[in-house]
């Protein structure tokens, strides 16, 4: 059983990846975050939380608004995720 658990959180943060890559490019039309690019997401072992980790391209004031964005889609984000994932903790 403990490979079968110790593989779970490597799933959830692949499906995180996805809906958040795909949530970026579809539904968010704040032109702030442009080129965004999602590079990985680190979950903990209860699953409780996840780290998603972006890279953006551009000069050092575009990151900056870029991470703005982010910031004020994360409660929206948030949400998608949430439909996405069934994960009890």
């Amino acid at each position: 059983m403990k490979g079968k658990s110790s593989r779970r959180p490597a799933q959830v943060a692949e499906t995180i990846r996805q809906v958040v890559a795909d949530t970026l490019t579809r539904e968010i039309r704040d032109p702030r975050v442009g080129f965004v690019t999602v590079t990985g997401v680190q979950v903990s072992g209860d699953l409780s939380h996840a780290r998603v980790r972006v890279t953006v391209m551009g000069e050092p004031e575009d990151r900056e608004r870029a991470l703005e964005g982010l910031q004020s889609a994360a409660g929206f984000l948030r949400s998608r995720l949430t439909r996405a994932l069934d994960v009890r903790v």
